[in-house]
């Protein structure tokens, strides 16, 4: 039986939670390098100084949400959740970033000064090279995108384009574009939410999930029609809408066709990390 101290995944979780806030991932920063639209100059001078002193890239430091993929064969020293915890709490007061979560969702909305609970989702694996660990900073401007829609099972290609393109033309400005797009199509309502959320990770890795497939030809077609709709950087009409889209799909209910999209805005604060037992 292997097994990981909890130590060291809070060290690696707080390493990785201080880098997507502050560090700008590779594929957005030469966009930026080559953008020449409204503020232009502002937008590298932020990503200059956000990398430069350690300062988050933007105020809204986001909730934070962790997708965890763990071997069968694996053990952990404490349960995962509060290790998890503490590496979010203690970053987010340490580097005195935005604290955004709210006890009472209706009535008080009394901030919690924690940015706890963290949302952690626990799949477990067969084989694995260790436990993997996705984490994903979520601001509240793209989290309002989030949408879920049961279509009727014979809902063409079509169909799913029209409500994809309507939903972003609709609402992206509001995301700070040019924003990433995850799909889920099939499984359950919750299930396609779900794994529109992983479809927002823009690293060259897979979630290794069974039954889990790609739609890559409607991910290109989607990523081609909702650039077309010119909402550009920061909504000013100039650059590209949309930097990445991606399509997750499963096996669904012969009378269902859930269809889930989830949205990141442009700063795509993604990271993995990966621990060896």
């Amino acid at each position: 039986m292997k097994i990981i101290k909890s130590q060291t995944i809070y060290e690696k979780v707080q390493e990785k939670l201080e880098e997507i806030n502050t560090n700008l991932n590779s594929n957005t920063q030469k966009l930026f390098e080559n953008y020449t639209g409204p503020f232009a100059n502002e937008i590298r001078e932020n990503i200059k100084i956000a990398k430069e002193k350690k300062l988050p890239l933007c105020q809204d430091t986001g909730i934070v949400e962790f997708f965890v993929f763990k071997p069968y064969d694996l053990s952990l020293e404490e349960a995962l959740h509060k290790t998890l915890y503490r590496a979010v709490r203690d970053t987010y007061e340490k580097n005195g970033y935005r604290k955004s979560t709210v006890l009472d969702p209706l009535y008080s909305r009394t901030n919690k000064m924690d940015n706890l609970p963290a949302i952690i989702h626990e799949f477990e694996i067969e084989t694995s090279n260790g436990l993997e660990i996705w984490i994903i900073a979520k601001g509240g401007g793209s989290e309002n995108l989030s949408a879920l829609y049961m279509m009727p099972p014979s809902a063409t290609e079509d169909d799913v384009i029209n409500i994809v393109v309507q939903h972003i033309l609709k609402n992206g400005p509001n995301a700070c574009p040019p924003i990433n797009v995850g799909i889920g199509i099939g499984g359950t309502a919750d299930l396609a939410i779900l794994i529109s959320r992983l479809a927002l990770f823009t690293d060259e890795y897979f979630p290794k999930l069974p039954y889990l497939e790609s739609y890559d030809d409607l991910a290109q077609k989607l990523h081609s029609l909702i650039n077309e709709l010119h909402i550009g950087v920061q909504a000013l009409g100039f650059g590209p809408t949309c930097q990445s889209v991606k399509v997750y799909v499963y096996p669904t209910h012969i009378a269902t066709l859930p269809i889930a999209i989830s949205v990141d805005c442009y700063l795509s604060r993604t990271g993995r990390v990966v621990i060896n037992g």
